[in-house]
């Protein structure tokens, strides 16, 4: 899971690889950085990550249903069109059988139908066209299996980075940003200093960016 997040304009971001690192960091609160023509004094603060939703999504390909789709648009009630798809999936040579429901959305132009007997929709694996017959026209429709998805064990979540702290405080400065973000990796990597080895580093001097984290 990507999770977004937003620097704004003189911030900075930090990702350790020790996440003793980062929470040594943020319990000292203030840094004093120095620049080539100045010192700074940054606070450190945690990342709060944005609310999300974990959730478990169970799929089911069903032995009963199959998915019709691209149903030709004819000027019949639907009850008939209902029909007339029964009549054609009831065809065991072309691997249907006795149906128990048709459900037909005209403005779709899909259909979901259900065999009576277990197992009968296997019978159309590898077989993505089927024939419609209707008005003395023969139409190929699309068919697949029917999926019934359930999301089970939905729960929200909110967190703060482990191993990533930002860096507030920044004023405008002489230096370019690269400058600044270079000087900003040397200080927060001396041991001398409470930091550590950097895997990642953003400074933004001007405007906002968004970087992701990955869950």
């Amino acid at each position: 899971t990507k999770i977004p997040f937003r620097l704004n304009q003189n911030q900075a971001l930090l990702t350790f690889e020790d996440e003793e690192v980062a929470q040594r960091l943020t319990k000292k609160g203030k840094h004093t950085v120095n620049l080539d023509n100045d010192t700074v004094d940054v606070r450190v603060v945690p990342v709060p990550l944005e609310m999300g939703v974990r959730f478990e999504l169970h799929v089911t390909i069903s032995g009963r249903k199959i998915d019709v789709s691209d149903i030709p648009e004819l000027p019949i009630p639907k009850d008939w069109m209902r029909d007339k798809l029964e009549l054609n999936f009831y065809k065991t040579q072309q691997g249907g059988g006795e149906i128990e429901n048709v459900t037909y959305d005209n403005e779709s132009r899909t259909a979901v139908i259900t065999f009576l007997r277990p197992g009968a929709s296997y019978n159309f694996r590898g077989s993505p066209k089927h024939p419609f017959f209707v008005d003395g026209r023969c139409y190929k429709l699309p068919v697949s299996l029917h999926a019934d998805l359930q999301l089970k064990k939905c729960q929200p979540y909110w967190g703060v980075s482990k191993k990533t702290i930002l860096l507030k405080g920044f004023q405008d400065v002489e230096e370019d940003e690269e400058s600044v973000q270079d000087m900003i990796e040397i200080h927060f990597q001396k041991p001398s200093n409470g930091g550590g080895e950097i895997e990642n580093i953003k400074y933004v001097s001007k405007g906002a960016a968004y970087v992701c984290f990955q869950e």
